[in-house]
């Protein structure tokens, strides 16, 4: 065998100088040469290494996207060759494969209707732009895969791997097909677009969409199928029910045969339901904390002085996805990397004293929903962590004048 097969550290420092090298323009075909054995044993774990290498030296996830699918389309047939054991029936990695397989069959039936339309007059783009529409909007509901991907597995995958840093370009990638399929949907309901603008951006949507799906099967999905335990994708499964499975059948929730795998941060236990809360304003049991907190209409999620997530609301409208999952991970990784400088800011100032508070607004589907931060403090005015309110306050901004008698008609 060869030196290269044996040292995981020699090649990978091998197949670091040749990312390098084609991410800075060197001649394609001498890196080709000069890395050959390296390529020929490349694995996934040897891909998440690479990039977490390449994120440790600075280079950012923006610089990284531009160039990784070049990267991977030379990796590509090695990477298929890679044996892994494929996920059984009714786990939660099994319909997250099976959910791509779905979304790509509609994908090549669009890529159908687009091709009968070729040659045909440009009178015709507007009855394209009518048969296509109902389709990308149907798009949109593959959003909760990658929702599951961000809130779920990603948090567990960064509890197992020491080369996590990888999954934050995935979600950056996540929201650049976001961003795409609503300019595609801005544009098939537009009355000035051109048949070339929506040609080039549905090549730029398929391209990142069959480049996730790439990236998962060839990297994400082997490598986690032979890190995680299958305890832990049990409680991922049972978490993923919180949210739509995208273009297949929705699998029969499954009895829990394990206890949950989460730490349980913050928790209050009792044995005979006679353990109460107690402070100077009031006293309540647990149960009457929980249906507090989960019926106040609002999203609640508390981060702790050490910026880890220790708890988060249930209300019955939740406007942003949170899964038990989340519970002792950093703040910053709930975030993309494109706002994540915005978080650690909010944090710093509130821990030097800076700011007390910090807030946003945003319209999100048909609703104006406020975003608050606020500082909390000790009575020795100590920082003990940041609590986040999120409110639907559309009814709120269209209130006028006074009503100061119930009106229930």
């Amino acid at each position: 065998m060869s030196e290269l097969l044996n040292n995981s550290e020699k090649r990978l420092e091998d197949l670091l100088a040749f990312s390098l090298g084609m991410m800075s323009g060197e001649n394609g075909r001498m890196l080709l040469e000069k890395y050959k054995e390296a390529i020929e044993h490349v694995t996934p774990h040897d891909m998440l290494k690479l990039e977490d290498k390449q994120m440790q030296m600075g280079i950012t996830p923006q610089a990284i996207k531009k160039d990784v699918e070049k990267v991977i389309n030379i990796f590509f047939n090695k990477l298929k060759e890679y044996s892994w054991e494929k996920p059984e029936e009714g786990t939660f990695l099994y319909y997250l494969v099976l959910e791509n397989s779905a979304y790509e069959f509609k994908l090549n039936n669009v890529k159908k209707i687009i091709k009968s339309y070729k040659g045909r007059e440009v009178s015709d783009f507007s009855q394209l732009k009518n048969d296509l529409l109902p389709h990308f909007e149907e798009f949109s509901k593959f959003e909760s895969h990658y929702v599951k991907k961000e809130n779920i597995l990603f948090p567990f995958l960064e509890k197992k791997w020491d080369s996590y840093r990888p999954l934050t370009v995935m979600w950056s990638l996540h929201d650049d097909i976001r961003k795409k399929l609503k300019e595609i949907i801005q544009i098939l309901k537009s009355d000035t677009s051109s048949w070339m603008n929506l040609n080039k951006l549905i090549g730029k949507y398929y391209f990142l969409v069959f480049g996730m799906m790439q990236k998962e099967n060839l990297i994400i999905y082997p490598v986690a199928s032979e890190t995680v335990s299958d305890d832990e994708w049990e409680e991922m499964h049972h978490q993923s029910f919180e949210y739509p499975f995208p273009f297949i059948e929705t699998p029969v929730k499954p009895k829990s045969t394990t206890e949950p795998v989460l730490e349980k941060h913050g928790e209050i236990s009792q044995n005979d339901g006679s353990l109460f809360f107690k402070s100077e304003t009031g006293e309540l049991n647990l149960e009457q904390i929980l249906l507090l907190l989960n019926n106040l209409p609002v999203d609640i999620t508390f981060v702790d002085e050490n910026d880890k997530v220790r708890f988060f609301s249930r209300p019955k409208e939740r406007f942003f996805p949170r899964s038990p999952a989340i519970v002792g991970r950093a703040v910053q990784n709930c975030h993309p990397p494109e706002s994540v400088h915005i978080v650690e800011r909010i944090v710093t100032a509130f821990k030097n004293g800076e700011k007390d508070n910090a807030e946003f607004w945003l319209e999100l589907k048909g609703k104006f929903i406020l975003i608050q931060y606020f500082a909390l403090r000790n009575d020795k005015n100590e920082y003990k962590g940041v609590i986040e309110v999120s409110q639907d306050v559309t009814g709120i901004r269209a209130l006028k004048g006074e009503q100061r008698l119930l009106d229930w008609a």
